[in-house]
This record gives C-alpha cells, sequence and structure tokens, in this order.
C-alpha cells in the first residue's frame, strides 16, 4: 500500500480545501457535487444522520449557513491513489469547537466524500 504519494495528496488536498471555500461561502451548489451521488454516501452532523446523497442534498438545500471558522491540525492520509481519510478540528467565530472526518474516494467524476462525520467538543486545547 503507497500511503501519501505526492500527486494523490495533492490532488486530494486541492479538494479538501475547494470544499471547504465552498462551505465558507455557502454556495450549496457547489457543495452538493463534493459528496458520492451514491445512496451508500453517509454523513453524521451533530444534530443530525443522513443517509444517502439524496439526504445530503436535502440537508445542504435547507441548512442556515455556517458560521466562519478556523481549522486546526489536519491530517490528510491517503491510501493508494483512490482513497484519503482527511481528520480535521475547528473553532468557529462563536467560539464552538468541533472535529470532523472524511473518506473521500477518487471518482470517474473526481474526488469525493463517501463518509463525514462532524461533531462537538466543548474546547480544543
Amino acid at each position: 500500500m503507497n500511503v501519501n504519494l505526492p500527486e494523490t495528496l495533492a490532488s486530494v488536498t486541492a479538494a479538501f480545501e475547494a470544499y471547504e471555500a465552498a462551505l465558507m461561502r455557502n454556495d450549496v451548489e457547489a457543495l452538493i457535487p463534493f459528496f458520492w451521488q451514491s445512496p451508500q454516501a453517509v454523513r453524521f452532523g451533530a444534530t443530525e444522520n443522513l443517509y444517502g446523497w439524496d439526504a445530503i442534498v436535502n440537508f445542504r438545500q435547507n441548512r442556515q449557513p455556517p458560521l466562519p471558522r478556523t481549522l486546526m491540525n489536519t491530517v490528510i492520509t491517503t491510501f493508494g491513489e483512490d482513497y484519503a481519510n482527511i481528520s480535521t478540528e475547528y473553532r468557529n467565530s462563536a467560539g464552538v469547537c468541533g472535529r470532523q472526518m472524511q473518506s473521500w474516494v477518487r471518482t470517474d467524476a473526481g474526488w469525493r466524500i463517501a463518509a463525514a462525520h462532524i461533531s462537538l467538543r466543548p474546547e480544543i486545547s
């Protein structure tokens, strides 16, 4: 297994950064394609469990815009050329701290989030 091949790491990092930028702009039309268009896609949020691409799209279209946030301790690890895990912590402008983990897969359409888990925590040391 090849871990963190430079070209693969660079391409998934660029996709993650584009996702984060779209999230901070609350650009729903840009955010939706970042998720794997499959009934097997999963997103566990701080207050919701979403199963399947349709549920994720519905959530995105009806969600309030997120507060600006700063990412910390982001770790991107690729396995081979088509799979990556991305873990990060964040603090939003209201001082709320959280964690986010995503599994990304390379599809014919590019990198897509197959699974995501977001959780809140009172503080980050």
